[in-house]
């Protein structure tokens, strides 16, 4: 097989498997024994830029950052390639949910696009619990389908 596809297959597949990560770590570490460092992203108190809950973008960084020295040392091993994949959800991620969602800047405000519409309420409904428990919609780019039926509905008025 054709290793640029393979190569190619590898970072999709790196970049899918995180958004399964990401839920959840989110669910269960987030809301679970490192609520200290996510509480303030649900509960601003202070106004100012970062967040303690800025530390995860660190901490999510450093099996990517892993991946691609390791795959780099093995001349461009799949570990790279899945570092690749890792670093661009990374990127994604700090797009759709830091600059889009939160609008931490002032950026990408205003969308027709159902699927960006469906990202943002179900984020909007996450965020409605205050609490780290009973929470809802702990992924970022896969949300349940009854968001998409609301923007496609929201839309269509």
């Amino acid at each position: 097989m054709n290793p640029l596809i393979v190569n190619i297959a590898i970072v999709a597949a790196a970049f899918v498997g995180m958004e399964c990560v990401a839920w959840l770590a989110h669910k269960y570490l987030m809301h679970g024994f490192l609520w200290f460092l996510h509480h303030d992203h649900h509960q601003r108190d202070d106004g100012d830029f970062f967040e303690k809950n800025d530390y995860f973008f660190v901490i999510f960084a450093i099996p990517g950052i892993a991946c691609l020295l390791l795959g780099l040392y093995g001349g461009f091993n799949p570990l790279f390639w899945v570092g690749l994949g890792i670093t661009i959800y990374g990127f994604a991620y700090f797009i759709v949910h830091d600059i889009f969602i939160h609008q931490r800047f002032k950026i990408l405000r205003n969308t027709n696009f159902v699927y960006l519409k469906a990202i943002r309420r179900a984020h909007k409904m996450h965020h409605k619990h205050l609490g780290k428990h009973q929470g809802e919609c702990f992924g970022m780019l896969w949300v349940p389908l009854k968001y998409f039926r609301e923007a496609k509905n929201a839309a269509a008025k």
